[in-house]
């Protein structure tokens, strides 16, 4: 179908309408918009654990969360990282545990499916190091089944091996309340005196190997001596230095508490803070854990009247950014759209963190903030990706009231840039890869080292913005991206999944920047997105790209996979390509009557290969972008792009 046949049609332009009217019936009346952000069972079994370790049971709500955990079994008996995933040992745990103690017949069907797949797999005993901290605390494997950390780590030295500098946010944040708590060694309270022995191969008391291979490097036998020697040592270390470690974390937690958006404003820290305070006799009405608890509470979402899950955190500052830049895909043409877009930024502009300087500054002291987080509020973590697509919007609707917040932006996030040209998340520098072999980050996620796909985001908005192409930070974001592309043409994609989105992000940000669409690196890298669309007309990417499912493929197509290769053509001047003009008629036949599309694969990560995540705004203004867009441009005179993302 060439794209001609769909500009004389009607359907192109209802397909938008209904689009926009679907976003716009979900934007709050401050001007932003929120959306679900799921994850897979472990999330929701945490928070049933949680409150049987405080002994706060809600009947009516483990109710709704039980039948949630039950709806995304999967066949194969266990609990998946995604929909249609394949089993996971350690989220089936926990799920099992969470459905036993919400009242769960261990002999039900569902039950003895899921302990079957966990036995067969090895069993509980060899579930990850999380999952092991939480059974330790619930009496379930001895304290010892966990990586020895000990809470002075806190008051290392900065030059030290291991240092809270030289992590991620998101693992400082859980590890430092992590650390405190398993120092303490508190009981779960656990009113119903639930336990799972019924899920281990061998009695707890008797396993010697709780850390043991395959290592992914040498260094994993490194660490594991260490940590062999640290457990024969550890009752040894002096009680005042233990105090005063202890009072240095719990010290470090409370000024970062962040109210009721909570540690980080994420679960996992959330949660060990709550647990924190507990172990150490706060009262529950004391203000750090009633704002701690607060917290978790407000990551409750109910689903319908009979399922609720817990999200892992919120994203208002993510949804608002991008839904805002699909309206302002419209904003040229229809005055409603631009008065929404207007009513998003300012949203927008009055949460840029300006006075708070984070623990980024570690890296880049004497540097003013100016970012945004991702959530409500995280004023210690902004997020480099939030901050660029929130300057680019802020940009784009035109208005001098935004010009000093663009600035600030853009200053902070050129000094976030790391040394090697591309950006981290939330950190620069932080690509001290041996860190990720210690026992403890058996999930192999300790860090946040720097990636295509916020570096093509954080490009795009310099770009932009009019930082020319001769600027060092923009020449070595270019050199960056040139030597991340892969020999087929693809971006890896740290954020999204994965290739197509890497890719995506990567497209946008070199074209933004002025490459010409005959550049080998864009000619590349649409080649790719043209050779893995399906014969559908559309494009999907399993989460299994992340371990070793061939990229750029799925059983199914997806909306917001499908919109990510159309952007990416598009932004390689491929707007008249045929292949685009079917992409275009695959987001057409399948939007629903109310204007929104299904979507139930994943196609967003927290952790490859361990965390995967569902935006369920991603179905809805991703497709309504890339239709805009591809509107706008066969209309115009024009082929060319001319934003960053």
């Amino acid at each position: 179908m060439h794209f001609e046949t769909i500009t004389r049609s009607e359907t192109l332009e209802t397909c938008v309408e209904k689009a926009a009217a679907a976003l716009t019936a979900r934007q709050h009346e401050d001007g932003h918009w929120r959306f679900p952000l799921e994850a897979d069972a472990t999330i929701p079994a945490e928070y049933i654990m949680l409150r049987h370790f405080l002994g706060r049971i809600d009947a009516d709500e483990e109710r709704r969360i039980g039948n949630y955990l039950r709806a995304i079994q999967g066949e194969h008996g266990g609990w998946p990282l995604f929909h249609g995933g394949r089993f996971d040992l350690s989220a089936t745990v926990r799920a099992y545990f969470a459905l036993k103690l919400i009242g769960d017949d261990p002999q039900a069907p569902h039950m003895a499916r899921a302990r079957e797949a966990v036995l067969a797999a090895g069993g509980a005993e060899r579930s990850n190091v999380f999952t092991r901290a939480q059974l330790a605390l619930f009496g379930e494997v001895p304290f010892h089944a966990v990586p020895s950390m000990p809470v002075e780590l806190v008051n290392l030295p900065s030059w030290f091996f291991f240092h809270l500098s030289k992590v991620s946010y998101w693992s400082r944040t859980v590890i430092v309340p992590l650390v405190t708590v398993m120092a303490l060694r508190p009981r779960a309270k656990n009113p119903r005196g639930v336990g799972i022995r019924e899920l281990f191969r061998r009695d707890p008391a008797t396993i010697r190997d709780w850390i043991r291979g395959p290592y992914r490097s040498a260094w994993g036998w490194v660490f594991k001596g260490i940590d062999m020697a640290l457990k024969r040592v550890e009752r040894f270390f002096p009680k005042g230095n233990r105090r005063r470690a202890i009072e240095t974390a719990v010290a470090w937690v409370t000024e970062r508490l962040n109210g009721v958006d909570g540690l980080g404003a994420i679960y996992p820290a959330m949660a060990f803070s709550l647990m924190m305070y507990d172990a150490l006799g706060y009262a529950p009405d004391h203000p750090c854990p009633a704002a701690a608890w607060e917290a978790i509470l407000r990551l409750v979402e109910f689903e319908d009247e009979d399922r609720t899950y817990c999200q892992p955190c919120v994203s208002p500052v993510w949804d608002t950014g991008l839904a805002g830049h699909a309206m302002a895909e419209l904003a040229e043409r229809e005055a409603r759209s631009s008065s929404l877009v207007n009513a998003a930024c300012d949203w927008l502009a009055r949460r840029q963190i300006l006075d708070v300087v984070g623990d980024w500054a570690v890296r880049r002291p004497g540097l003013a903030p100016g970012g945004w987080a991702f959530q409500y509020a995280n004023d210690y973590y902004p997020d480099v990706d939030d901050t660029a697509v929130v300057g680019m919007l802020l940009h784009r609707a035109g208005r001098a009231e935004y010009e000093t917040a663009i600035e600030r932006a853009r200053d902070w996030i050129i000094g976030m840039q790391s040394s090697d040209g591309g950006w981290g998340a939330f950190e620069p520098e932080n690509t001290h890869y041996y860190l990720n072999h210690i026992p403890f980050a058996d999930h192999g996620a300790l860090l946040d080292p720097p990636t295509a796909d916020v570096t093509g985001r954080c490009l795009g908005f310099l770009a932009q913005i009019g930082v020319p192409a001769s600027d060092p930070s923009v020449r070595r974001a270019i050199e960056y991206l040139r030597r991340e592309q892969e020999e087929d043409g693809s971006w890896f994609g740290r954020w999204g999944t994965n290739y197509i989105y890497g890719t995506w992000s990567a497209l946008c940000g070199l074209n933004a920047a002025g490459l010409s669409p005959d550049d080998p690196a864009m000619r590349r890298g649409a080649d790719w997105l043209l050779s893995v669309q399906r014969e559908d007309g559309g494009w999907g990417e399993d989460e299994e790209t992340y371990a070793d499912a061939p990229r750029g493929r799925y059983h199914e197509s997806t909306p917001s996979q499908t919109a990510w290769a159309l952007l990416g053509l598009m932004a390689a001047g491929r707007v008249e390509e045929p292949a685009v003009a079917r992409g275009i008629a695959w987001l057409t036949r399948h939007q629903r009557a109310d204007g929104e599309w299904d979507e139930l694969p994943y196609t967003a990560v927290g952790f490859p290969r361990v965390f995967y995540l569902r935006y369920h705004g991603y179905r809805l203004f991703f497709p309504l972008l890339a239709l805009a867009r591809y509107r706008n441009l066969v209309r115009s005179n024009s082929r060319r792009v001319l934003v960053g993302l």
